[in-house]
């Protein structure tokens, strides 16, 4: 059994959370961690790059000029790539298509990436988040007092748009629904924090 500590807003302790390793994959399997960072990586550029060929760019097939008896270097096409105004030689042709990620890798990915965070003791629970109107003041202090101000993961159950406007100006701070986690957003900072009810969402228990 894993024991995950739980901490009020104040930052005082109000207990742990134990939980089971097999309901978050068994082991940690780093190999389809990365591999799930790299597709999420992959799949978050807009891989728009284009560039022209030689093919694409406007000007005659003809040859310049003869091949001898001008005095000149040998040449061809004007739109060869090593005159000016001609085609790269390795164009950009954008877009690629990627590789896709089953959706039971993904999940597993994650799972497996929040159990290296809990070993690692990288995670905390929120016993109650009570937000009752936007200041980040407030959010700030709850996060110095939680020692997780120098960047953390906040997931919550579910949408709280108070939560959001009160966080979404401090720095390396993201908040998330806990059922849009990925193996990358888990992996990304130094720190994850949890409220009890996405805990319990996540790893499938009940804490008291």
């Amino acid at each position: 059994m894993l024991a995950v500590p739980v901490y009020k807003m104040d930052g005082d302790k109000a207990g742990t959370v134990e939980i089971d390793p097999g309901v978050l994959g068994g082991r940690v399997r780093a190999k389809l961690i990365k591999q799930a960072i790299v597709a999420w990586l992959d799949h978050s550029r807009q891989d728009s790059a284009r560039t022209k060929r030689r093919s694409d760019v406007v000007g005659s097939t003809k040859k310049l000029y003869r091949q001898k008896g001008t005095g000149n270097a040998r040449a061809g096409m004007r739109r060869t790539p090593v005159r000016r105004g001609g085609g790269r030689t390795f164009a950009k042709r954008g877009p690629r298509s990627f590789k896709d990620f089953p959706k039971k890798m993904r999940r597993l990915a994650c799972r497996s990436a929040i159990l290296a965070r809990i070993e690692a003791e990288d995670v905390v629970v929120l016993d109650e988040l009570v937000c009752s109107e936007p200041k980040t003041r407030v959010f700030a202090g709850m996060l110095s007092a939680l020692g997780v101000d120098r960047g953390c993961l906040f997931a919550m159950h579910e949408n709280n748009e108070i939560a959001h406007r009160s966080g979404r100006n401090i720095p390396k701070l993201d908040i998330r629904i806990v059922d849009d986690l990925n193996a990358y957003e888990v992996m990304r900072r130094p720190k994850i924090v949890f409220t009890r009810a996405a805990f319990e969402k996540i790893v499938g228990v009940k804490s008291e």
